[in-house]
């Protein structure tokens, strides 16, 4: 693995919210009532994770969002100026209040239901105001918890003007060809496969997009096909307890080891571990390694 002195700028327009987690003996069927064991509470948004998972891993970030007119949103903002995030262009609106992610955790299963909330309020203005940093960037990186014109908005702007793009596709939903030829790297769940293409053959998918396309599970495994082969790695932890934010530490890890030129080989085996070291810890954010603990 190489990384370089120089420090990667990198924009991250994408989601935050507080992830609310009650930890039960089953996860709900429907029309079921169970009662938690106990409840907590963590940063969490899958732009957020990247801002937080990409600065911890050396980058200089700036971070695209928008919060409520709320303490949640000022705890928010505060969390991200403590990562060493530039909180710049996230703006509030008094629209919404901040979102929240609903998880029912149990065994390391979880459910999720998010109220996007304020992530709804993410405007193309934004995109404009951000303009010289992506101009200046070495990299974008995009989630799906966003509204998704701002997306293809983003994508547009970031390929005229020659900038490597990178796009982790969840929550899974289907996405315009114009965006999936445009991006440089796409990260999907194995099980989203067939609402982000339009069909479920996994293996033409991973050729048709060859060094392009890493799809993942839950036992930090990661598949992509370099052109000649499929390739395969797994870094399933025996002490693996808490298994969300594993896509955005991946999608850090990997933006990273891109950013320092390394092969795609290494930038998937470096994502593997940033999400390996994640779910041995709890919190999407507050687990998320260092970049001088992993070298």
């Amino acid at each position: 693995m190489n990384f370089s002195s120089e420090h990667p700028k990198i924009v991250v327009v994408g989601s935050c919210s507080l992830d609310l987690i009650l930890y039960t003996d089953k996860i709900p069927c429907s029309n079921e009532t169970v009662m938690a064991t106990y409840s907590e509470n963590f940063f969490g948004g899958k732009g957020a994770n990247q801002a937080v998972g990409t600065a911890r891993l050396g980058a200089n970030v700036h971070f695209v969002g928008c919060v409520g007119i709320d303490p949640l949103g000022q705890q928010i903002m505060r969390n991200l100026v403590n990562e060493n995030v530039n909180v710049g262009f996230v703006y509030e609106t008094d629209q919404e209040a901040t979102g929240i992610a609903y998880v029912t955790s149990c065994n390391g299963d979880f459910s999720v239901v998010v109220d996007s909330a304020a992530n709804k309020k993410v405007t193309l203005k934004q995109i404009d105001d951000v303009e010289r940093y992506i101009y200046s960037s070495s990299l974008i990186l995009l989630q799906l918890e966003i509204p998704i014109q701002v997306i293809e908005y983003t994508v547009k702007k970031a390929k005229n003007l020659g900038k490597m793009i990178g796009l982790y596709a969840s929550p899974g939903t289907k996405l315009p060809e114009e965006i999936l030829d445009s991006v440089d790297f796409i990260i999907a769940r194995s099980n989203e496969l067939s609402v982000i293409f339009g069909e479920d053959k996994r293996e033409e998918i991973l050729k048709k997009y060859f060094n392009k396309l890493f799809v993942r599970d839950e036992t930090n495994s990661t598949v992509y096909f370099n052109g000649n082969e499929m390739k395969y790695f797994r870094n399933e932890n025996e002490s693996m307890v808490y298994k969300m934010g594993m896509g955005d530490a991946f999608t850090s890890g990997f933006a990273i080891a891109l950013c320092h030129k390394n092969t795609i080989e290494d930038c998937v085996k470096f994502g593997n571990l940033v999400s390996s070291k994640v779910s041995t810890g709890k919190g999407a954010q507050s687990a998320l390694p260092y970049l001088k603990d992993l070298i």
